[in-house]
């Protein structure tokens, strides 16, 4: 069930019966030459919609702005501060709670937002108002990435470019994928990320010329389709699963 596409007794009726809700967050910010810079919120609204549409539970819009500071020398990278991030997404997850939902999965597509939303779901944990977890699409199905791709990058690599052929192929600049290889870090063995066991660097320019890490040129619509239904599975059973559970044994242990 769509939230922003049905009227309110419909939303009434939902939460009269069930109490989990799906928030899709993503960002917008650069993701190479040939990506939009919407690819990440398209991913996980994408993914969260068809969820819903299987399992029938409450999916909200997407969260299109995400922390994405170490992509802003990228024209069009749009970010928010991340106390700001936070504290948004904890508002509207309180909102939801208003209306009596007492679980909620952040169906994640942005690696810069997974420590922040992991922060909203403790702050929500500690005090009892809900369960709320990060869910991120490719952390699901580790090995089919893997299996899929020779040199799969976390940023604008394979993995997302053919995700985005599947579900926005009209999106995709398919003539600058070998210079978005070319120019960027197709290998990630390539570089150097870590001086005596120290992360030494910021910014996605900082190693890549053109943002783009990873080598997309053997990205397919049909890889894609792979890569969304697995992943689709993954989060209706992580769906069920969390539906199932009695809030009592989500909630905080007394202490000792």
């Amino acid at each position: 069930m769509q939230l922003a596409d049905r009227p309110w007794p419909d939303i009434q009726t939902y939460c009269n019966s069930d109490s989990l809700a799906i928030v899709p967050l993503g960002s917008t910010e650069q993701h190479g030459p040939h990506l939009p810079e919407g690819t990440d919120h398209l991913i996980a609204d994408a993914l969260a919609r068809e969820a819903a549409e299987r399992t029938g539970f409450l999916c909200t819009p997407p969260v299109m702005v995400g922390v994405s500071s170490h992509h802003r020398q990228f024209h069009g990278t749009l970010s928010v501060d991340p106390a700001t991030f936070r504290d948004y997404v904890e508002s509207l997850s309180r909102s939801l709670t208003g209306h009596g939902i007492d679980r909620i999965v952040y169906v994640n597509a942005h690696g810069g937002n997974v420590e922040h939303l992991r922060e909203v779901g403790r702050r929500l944990y500690e005090d009892d108002t809900a369960y709320a977890i990060e869910w991120m699409w490719n952390e699901s199905i580790p090995d089919l990435v893997d299996d899929l791709f020779e040199h799969t990058g976390p940023h604008g690599g394979p993995k997302e470019t053919a995700m985005i052929l599947h579900i926005a192929p009209e999106l995709v600049r398919e003539d600058r994928l070998d210079a978005a290889a070319e120019n960027g870090v197709a290998r990630m063995e390539e570089l150097q990320l870590r001086r005596h066991g120290a992360r030494t660097f910021y910014d996605a320019i900082e190693n890549s010329d053109n943002g783009v890490f990873g080598d997309q040129r053997d990205a397919t619509a049909a890889k894609g389709e792979q890569l969304f239904e697995a992943a689709v599975d993954q989060l209706t059973a992580l769906l069920d699963w969390l539906d199932e559970q009695r809030y009592e044994d989500l909630t905080a242990r007394p202490h000792v």
